[in-house]
């Protein structure tokens, strides 16, 4: 869950983005001179140019382009060349064709051959009417090119219809080589459709031939093949059918005869088992089926009773009777054994004659088998004949049918683009056009005015306001030193050896108490005091980027508005290699800061009373040859004890901090650093720099002092002059 935002922090936004819009709007303000003459500028040069430049006219045609053929023959009867297409985006696509189309070089060529567009000059310089020709102008320009530079086609959109227009300086030329371009658009069209046609056409002709000759080839080829395999006119599938139901009965056949012979081979099984010696078991099936046979038998067991009878009743084998019974048993049964030795050679032969039969059979059957398969493989290669020469006269029957249909459509000259509106010129010049041209020029002109002008506040790298001295370098602003410039210069209220002279600006605190640099100073002043009131700043060193920002003038201006407090203060001039204090209060150098550190002077001999109450001056003394080691030794340390004993405020000078690094020495020896920045001249990077150094020494830095800020600028007139204003004393300041 986000945060609600307190009443104080929506405030604070909101104040902020007043000020960025206020920033903005003195930005504008402050660059309104270049804005404006930008925009002057290139709103004159588009008034020029618009004024200056040709006008030209439109001719317009409308067409429509139907992606349906015409069909005179009817819907079935389709042309062999497709004039449109079937689907959506198919159309699409179709369309676009046909806008690319209009825009060719073949019809733009075609309209130039027309027309004579090549020779005529009025054309290729585009010229308005009755206008001369410039000097040296010549025909034979590519002619196609201008006109292809002055086509328009414009689609509308969700339909049909195309806007076709040209642009030229003379309208009645406008509207005739439009006249010339539908025209040729239109006859192309029709002549790519009849091209086409004929040329499928001839194709089909060619091809109506082949297929006749492949068709002839086809039907020979069968006939010859059925010929040669003996194929009635029966079909094929009956002749299958034929051979099938004679392999059905052959195989019945077949298996009637072996069963026979099963049959009577188990009969002949039975007779071989007859026993010879006592012929009685013959088998029932041959006893019913031969009387001679079951006559034999019935007189073979009569005669062997008789016999067994006799021999029962005493007689012995001797007996003339029982040796005739025995005599008729043998009788018959010798005839009852060759009956059966007849009927089972009988039986043997009906048994060869049936394998006979059955291997004849078998032969019978393979042999049909045998062409079954022949067959299949005549209807194989019999259907592929068939089948090549059913293709071959479908195909010679459709392209015979294309061919008569071709033929009919390559005489109909019907079209699929038709003239909605016919082109007309408008006689009201179309460009320039003028109060465009004009909005234009003046959002351009004040686009980059705005551009320029923030442009340049953007790449300006100098501080300028409090605000960004705070964002910049991270410290607080103290306050901020006006520009004294404008203001005029009192003498010194106390004689002095310029007394005469223009007053220097270091002591305008001291001798305009009631003015706004007075005034500005003691808000520096009130400043440093609150914060740290617990334990006061001591010593103060005051120190700058660059040369030349002033941090001499911000030194002196702080010290006397401290002096102005009640207190006693010493300005201690640390600039040993440029060193301007003792000319600022009249002072001599002779003897300073340097010749007290070497020991060379008294300490009481170096300070110097000023025009100012309790405020004294410790110039720098001559120039010592190796300053940093002056303000690194020891004896400067104790130098600095000796005088925080003796004044309330010690405030220090110091050489810049980019330039040397005296300035970073004395830094680190103070109770905090006064920083000055500028107004419109320190740039932040330089300042970013120094204030890096002084924080990398462990200096401490009290804050920021804006200097040389020009009030009269319209950046600053809102935040600082009201506020400065207010304190001056009109009797010094006007």
């Amino acid at each position: 869950m986000s945060p609600v935002n307190s009443p104080a922090q929506n405030a604070d936004s909101e104040h902020s983005e007043s000020l960025k819009l206020e920033m903005l709007w003195r930005t504008f303000i402050r660059n309104l001179w270049i804005v404006a003459g930008i925009t002057a500028f290139v709103f004159g040069g588009t008034v020029f140019f618009t004024l200056g430049e040709k006008k030209i006219y439109q001719a317009t045609a409308i067409l429509e382009i139907d992606p349906s053929p015409p069909s005179p023959l009817g819907s079935e009867v389709q042309t062999v060349v497709a004039m449109g297409a079937d689907s959506y985006w198919a159309n699409q696509e179709y369309y676009e064709t046909q806008y690319q189309l209009i825009q060719s070089r073949r019809v733009a060529a075609a309209a130039v051959a027309t027309l004579g567009l090549a020779k005529d000059i009025g054309f290729l310089y585009n010229l308005p009417k009755g206008a001369k020709p410039p000097p040296g102008a010549v025909a034979g320009g590519d002619a196609v090119a201008a006109l292809l530079g002055r086509l328009r086609v414009d689609p509308v959109k969700d339909s049909r219809l195309v806007n076709v227009s040209f642009l030229d300086a003379n309208p009645e030329r406008a509207q005739r080589v439009l006249g010339a371009v539908v025209t040729a658009y239109l006859d192309s069209n029709v002549d790519h459709v009849i091209a086409s046609i004929s040329s499928a056409s001839d194709w089909l002709r060619a091809q109506v031939d082949k297929l006749k000759t492949e068709l002839e080839g086809s039907e020979m080829a069968l006939q010859d093949y059925k010929k040669a395999n003996r194929i009635l006119s029966v079909s094929l599938d009956q002749q299958a059918g034929i051979l099938r139901d004679e392999i059905e009965l052959l195989n019945r056949a077949l298996t009637e005869v072996r069963i026979r012979r099963e049959n009577v081979a188990s009969r002949y099984d039975e007779l071989a088992a007859i026993n010879i010696e006592d012929p009685v078991n013959i088998p029932a099936t041959d006893l019913l089926a031969s009387d001679v046979l079951a006559g034999l038998r019935h007189m073979y067991l009569d005669a062997k009773t008789s016999a067994s009878s006799l021999i029962e009743a005493g007689k012995g084998a001797n007996h003339p009777e029982v040796r005739a019974a025995n005599a008729k048993v043998g009788e018959t049964r010798e005839a009852l054994v060759r009956e059966i030795e007849n009927v089972r050679g009988a039986v043997k032969s009906e048994l060869t004659s049936i394998d006979a039969q059955s291997t004849g059979l078998s032969r019978l059957v393979e042999a049909a088998k045998q062409r079954a398969f022949d067959l299949g493989l005549v209807e194989v290669q019999y259907r592929r004949l068939e089948r090549a020469k059913t293709t071959t006269e479908r195909l010679y029957g459709l392209v015979v049918e294309r061919s008569k249909e071709s033929d009919l459509t390559g005489m109909m000259r019907f079209n699929n683009i038709h003239v909605i509106q016919e082109p007309l010129a408008d006689h009201s010049p179309v460009a320039p056009r003028v109060p465009v041209n004009l909005g234009i020029g003046l959002v351009l002109g004040v686009g980059l005015g705005l551009v320029v002008a923030f442009g340049r506040e953007h790449l300006d790298r100098s501080l300028r306001n409090s605000d960004q001295v705070e964002r910049e370098l991270a410290l607080p602003c103290l306050g901020f030193l006006p520009q004294m410039a404008g203001e005029k210069i009192v003498k010194r209220r106390r004689g002095a050896k310029n007394a005469g002279g223009s007053q220097r600006t270091e002591l305008l605190v001291h001798d305009q108490p009631s003015g706004g640099l007075a005034e500005a100073t003691r808000v520096v002043r009130t400043n440093l005091m609150l914060m740290s009131p617990d334990k006061p700043f001591k010593v103060l060193l005051v120190t700058s980027s660059q040369a030349s920002e002033g941090k001499t003038t911000v030194a002196s201006a702080i010290a006397i508005a401290v002096a102005q407090a009640g207190q006693r203060v010493l300005l201690v001039d640390c600039d040993l290699r440029r060193s301007r204090l003792h000319a600022v209060f009249d002072v001599s150098n002779d003897v300073g800061a340097t010749g007290v550190t070497v020991g060379a002077s008294d300490l009481n001999e170096a300070v110097s009373e000023t025009v100012v109450p309790n405020l004294f001056v410790l110039p720098s003394g001559p120039r010592p040859p190796n300053p940093a080691e002056i303000l690194q030794s020891e004896r400067f340390k104790h130098v600095l004890e000796d005088l925080k004993g003796r004044y309330d405020r010690i405030i220090i000078d110091s050489p810049p901090i980019s330039v040397v690094s005296d300035g970073l020495i004395l830094g680190a020896q103070v109770d905090a650093t006064v920083f000055v920045v500028r107004a419109g001249k320190t740039k932040r990077d330089n300042a970013r720099k120094a204030t890096r150094s002084l924080r990398d020494v462990s200096a401490p830095v009290a804050g920021i002092v804006l200097n040389g800020l020009d009030l009269k600028r319209e950046e600053y007139y809102g935040r600082y002059h009201n506020h400065y204003y207010t304190y001056v004393d009109p009797a010094v300041s006007s």
